[in-house]
């Protein structure tokens, strides 16, 4: 759908803008042309089109859904931080960031100056998440902080900006991992049983919950491990527990050895809605394969939020069940890892060579 009402520049200014390839206007509007299929920047420095066959659309999202193409010269939806575009949703940021209360969509546009529908598109678009989930991401993050600083629950639940607190213990499991209570208290009542193994990576520390896996880390020692742990669930009872978590604890290690085997594990994962999709995505990725930070964005339908699939990948606590190692930059090279760049290289060059041999005897 076209949403130039929502702009006040007139066709003939566009095309003015165009004919002068001014980059004034550039992420206010694209032109596609009829002939070729492709859109434009106003700025872009290939042949000129003739009037007759141009047509304006608001975003590139506008010109892909009227099954036009981008232009390879001036990549019209490649943004900057000067873009307007860019601008517009960091001051709706701003907005969500600083209310005591959600704005609704309606003010966030009225904010802004862009429509709601087309403010809902370019935020989801560029941030990976709707408006509606930043701002529930936000309130859970001012929750945290409150229940950490000690606030009392009912407290802390209204100055983050809940209305009640009945919504907030409905998603506690998901967004917290535990209660208010037991989060405000570092994860008072909360049992965890562990155990550390050796693995071929070093050794590996596996945790869980009444709901599933919780963690699963690498480290130097078991020490240093279990520290993380505390740190992490500081009120809480951590208890080795061998037994209970030794069918588990050998699929991890039979699966970091052989990766040809697949893993089945309940896992207790707490995150946001986007690092949910990031990390779901990721577990889509066969082993033996990579994917970039870009392609993955993509595969989630947010193909302008690389960065942000990196952050998700950084925030996994999952070690190999949420493969984030088979995540690398554009160029092919590593790019970040947790647990180690040279942990990283090893599991891929395992899982590259388990898939080699699978290929081989398939033959």
């Amino acid at each position: 759908m076209n949403e130039l009402s929502a702009n006040p520049i007139s066709d003939e200014q566009r095309w003015e803008a165009v004919r002068l390839r001014d980059d004034v206007l550039d992420g206010t509007f694209v032109y596609a042309v009829r002939t070729t299929g492709v859109f434009c920047r106003p700025s872009c420095p290939s042949r000129q089109s003739k009037r007759e066959n141009t047509i304006f659309f608001a975003s590139s999202t506008d010109a892909e859904d009227a099954g036009y193409r981008e232009c390879l010269r001036c990549r019209p939806t490649r943004l900057s931080v000067e873009d307007p575009r860019v601008r517009a949703i960091h001051r709706a940021c701003e907005a969500i960031d600083t209310a005591d209360q959600p704005p609704t969509l309606n003010e966030l546009a009225a904010t802004v100056g862009l429509s709601p529908s087309h403010l809902h598109r370019e935020f989801k678009r560029l941030t990976g998440v709707t408006p509606r989930e930043y701002a529930a991401g936000k309130r859970v993050a001012r929750l945290q902080d409150g229940l950490t600083a000690g606030l009392p629950v009912t407290d802390a639940i209204y100055a983050a900006g809940y209305g009640s607190g009945s919504r907030v213990y409905e998603n506690a499991k998901r967004t917290l991992g535990m209660t208010p209570g037991q989060y405000r208290a570092g994860g008072k009542n909360l049992i965890i049983t562990f155990t550390v193994v050796p693995s071929m990576l070093g050794p590996l520390l596996v945790a869980a919950t009444e709901q599933g896996v919780c963690c699963i880390e690498f480290g130097a020692d078991e020490d240093t491990l279990r520290a993380s742990l505390t740190q992490r669930f500081p009120a809480a009872k951590l208890e080795t527990n061998d037994d209970r978590l030794r069918e588990w604890v050998a699929q991890l290690t039979r699966f970091i050895d052989t990766p040809g085997h697949a893993l089945k594990l309940p896992l207790d994962v707490q995150g946001t809605v986007f690092q949910r999709r990031v990390w779901k995505a990721l577990q889509s990725i066969p082993a033996g394969r990579t994917a970039s930070y870009s392609e993955v964005a993509a595969a989630i339908g947010q193909p302008l939020a690389h960065r942000a699939v990196a952050s998700a990948c950084a925030a996994n606590k999952l070690a190999v069940a949420i493969p984030c190692h088979r995540v690398v930059r554009t160029d092919g090279k590593l790019g970040g890892y947790r647990w180690g760049l040279e942990r990283k290289q090893r599991l891929l060059a395992n899982e590259r060579a388990e898939r080699t041999r699978d290929d081989l005897e398939s033959d």
